[in-house]
């Protein structure tokens, strides 16, 4: 068993160097040294955000934010291009680069805690919106008529967006980091175009459910009044509380904000109801088919899908290996950002040696059977 602990000198450090006008959640990275990107400063947001990122108080999503960007992205349904919001890297590297995707109905601030530890670490880091969701331009949704004319033929910017972007600006084999549904996205990405893709890390993976089920069947003004919910606070507040195993009242209220920013985007009720109607995404036939080394990361406390199932994952993946994070809930990469950025960049860097690990016994998935699974288990000190 691991422990992962922060040097107390590192921290008196920090806080000296930047003040105390800010909460701080401070971390190491691989190379010991303290992250330098962890502060917000007051500056300049995208004019393209909405105004209500100003009120935003964590310093990691003001910061990130910040940095949010739009690429042009050609797309096989449209003669003219999509403007694509992402945070690029600072700097590219000869290694592959990292390219970090969302959960579903989120978008790339939700890598806000862990994104810095990440370029600290020296490694290309991308994180990218997916289509529909996030901050990308999508004005032309209006002009669409038929679910399956948007984004979401195959659902939800899976290949007619993905790739042309890969092409046009990543270009180099990456490693695709996919959290909970995002780890469906990444699937399906790395069976379509294995050539894109080197390795594989999955985070709560949600890959499981046979897309949106009955959803599809809804007329479309049920449709639509239950995305209206979807991004009210009290409903944004719930799932923050089911998603992190310990979360402050005033730090839940903040994050929630967080959370639906670009739900106030004015297409964002259009391409949601979209995503529902178009049969969402359903990858549990092309797990097997998966090809590449797969990192699984798993916070031990998730509330939203079961851990048992990160068993199952491993068991179906041709070479996988899984760590859990104990007192951890479904977004890890929030929640501990200090120990995901690590793993990621210990199973980024080539030819890493393979960790030791001890073996668990889990129950499976129907409790009728036990078998071994290496795992590792990470912890704070």
């Amino acid at each position: 068993m691991e422990a992962f602990s922060l040097r107390p000198s590192l921290i008196l450090g920090a806080r000296e160097r930047f003040g105390s006008k800010h909460p701080m959640h401070l971390g190491v990275n691989c190379g010991g040294r303290l992250g330098t990107n962890v502060i917000a400063v007051d500056g300049e947001f995208p004019s393209f955000l909405p105004k209500e990122v100003k009120e935003i108080k964590d310093p990691f999503a003001r910061t990130l934010a910040q940095r949010i960007q739009r690429l042009p992205v050609k797309v096989g349904f449209s003669e003219s291009c999509i403007m694509s919001s992402c945070v690029k890297p600072r700097f590219q590297h000869d290694t592959d680069p990292v390219v970090l995707l969302h959960c579903f109905d989120s978008s790339c601030l939700e890598w806000r805690c862990t994104y810095p530890l990440l370029e600290d670490a020296a490694l290309e880091t991308w994180a990218i919106d997916i289509l529909g969701w996030g901050f990308s331009d999508l004005d032309f949704l209006p002009a669409m008529r038929h679910p399956k004319d948007i984004i979401f033929t195959r659902c939800f910017g899976k290949i007619t967006s993905r790739t042309p972007l890969w092409r046009t600006h990543i270009k180099r084999p990456m490693i695709l980091v996919g959290p909970s549904l995002g780890a469906a996205v990444a699937i399906d990405f790395a069976v379509n175009f294995p050539e894109a893709v080197e390795k594989l890390i999955l985070i709560n993976a949600s890959v499981y459910a046979e897309g949106t089920g009955l959803l599809t069947k809804l007329p479309k003004f049920l449709a639509y009044a239950g995305v209206s919910l979807l991004k009210s606070l009290p409903l944004r507040l719930y799932a923050n509380l089911l998603a992190f195993d310990d979360i402050p009242l005033s730090k839940c209220f903040d994050w929630a904000n967080v959370g639906r920013l670009h739900c106030l985007l004015p297409w964002w009720e259009d391409a949601t109801v979209n995503y529902m109607l178009s049969g969402g995404y359903n990858v549990v036939n092309q797990i097997k088919q998966v090809n590449k080394k797969v990192l699984v990361i798993w916070g031990e406390c998730d509330n939203i899908v079961n851990s048992k199932l990160a068993m199952r994952l491993h068991g179906e993946l041709p070479d996988a290996s899984v760590h859990q994070i104990p007192d951890c809930g479904h977004l890890p990469h929030v929640e501990k950002p200090e120990i995901v950025a690590r793993l990621i960049a210990d199973f980024a860097r080539p030819g890493a040696p393979k960790e030791e690990q001890e073996p668990i016994v889990l129950n499976s998935v129907d409790g009728k059977n036990t078998f071994l699974f290496n795992v590792l288990r990470v912890e704070n000190a």
